[in-house]
């Protein structure tokens, strides 16, 4: 027989959710089979699969010691690199500015350099977390951008503030602004763009229409050209998605005739060999919690902004421009 103390980061959960978390070796329908035959327990007796757990609740398991066998390996996160490129932190989130080049989770790779191995190694070696005081959490990546993005990226460091930050997103409370670099100059210094994107999961890409298509979703980006370099064709791009499509930036400009700079995906490779750029010019460039009345613990953030380093691209291409960015 096995017993979890739920904690405060446990708290607040289904009991299937929590086991599945808990335990990840139990099957789904061993466990189902378990909770109906009373093998798994709550407080000593009998629970639901959808009981909410509390603080200070036990759940006791009289399930066989296979499904507990424990890694004794070390922790993987502690062969990624120290810095973990924070902004901002207090006690529920960290802010960070992800530098190009970084994945935010394992990829196919394996590798353990990520953006949450370096906070998660932070924090463990700071006190502030540590996997066996933990039965079913662990500080977890809030957004996401890509490898070859540069830009802020929001990590929850309890389950609380973990749920509330999924809704805040989910809810688009959060105003996210982008800079980017197009090859050439747009006629429309300013515009609303809205089109029709459908993903194909096995090349990992996007394909944009004009028109509705089967299975399409609506995209809808804005942009505003605030710097040009005409000498070398080239527009710098302030951006603002008011849908969140895979790729929609770099899709979206592209099937409008601007694709990004240095963009392998959608861009022209040709010209990214002619101006010596390996990965797109786009960062997350800053982030702006809007007003909500729901947001809890979070409450505090209402109307606080979060800007990133300036991007490589900008003085590069453009020079120094200072506030008007």
């Amino acid at each position: 027989m096995k017993e979890f103390i739920i904690n405060r980061n446990d708290s607040g959960q289904r009991v299937d959710k929590f086991i599945a978390k808990a335990v990840p070796k139990l099957p789904k329908s061993m466990m189902y089979k378990y909770i109906r035959t009373k093998r798994i327990k709550l407080n000593s007796k009998r629970c639901e699969i959808s009981t909410k757990l509390s603080e200070g609740d036990v759940m006791q398991l009289y399930i066989n010691d296979e499904f507990f066998e424990q890694s004794r390996q070390k922790y993987s996160f502690l062969n990624a690199p120290k810095d973990a490129f924070i902004i901002y932190e207090d006690e529920n989130i960290i802010v960070c500015d992800k530098p190009s080049g970084l994945v935010v989770h394992e990829d196919e790779s394996g590798n353990d350099d990520t953006l949450i191995n370096r906070v998660l190694r932070c924090l463990y070696e700071r006190g502030e977390f540590d996997p066996d005081l933990e039965n079913s959490f662990a500080p977890a990546l809030c957004n996401r951008i890509d490898r070859n993005t540069q830009g802020l990226v929001i990590c929850a460091k309890n389950a609380a503030s973990l749920r509330l930050m999924n809704d805040i997103i989910k809810n688009r409370e959060i105003e996210k602004e982008y800079l980017c670099v197009c090859i050439g100059i747009p006629e429309k210094k300013e515009d609303e763009l809205k089109a029709f994107c459908i993903r194909d999961m096995n090349k990992k890409t996007v394909s944009v229409s004009d028109k509705p298509i089967s299975g399409g979703k609506t995209m809808i980006t804005r942009y505003k050209v605030i710097a040009q370099n005409k000498e070398r064709d080239l527009s710098l791009l302030r951006v603002r998605l008011v849908t969140g499509r895979t790729h929609q930036i770099r899709a979206h400009m592209a099937h409008i005739g601007y694709p990004l700079l240095g963009d392998g995906k959608y861009g022209i490779n040709k010209l990214n060999r002619e101006y010596n750029v390996k990965t797109q010019a786009l960062c997350s460039y800053s982030l702006r919690f809007r007003a909500k009345d729901d947001m809890g613990i979070l409450s505090y953030l209402v109307g606080k902004e979060f800007t990133a380093d300036e991007p490589w691209f900008v003085q590069k291409f453009f020079g120094n421009l200072g506030k008007n960015i």
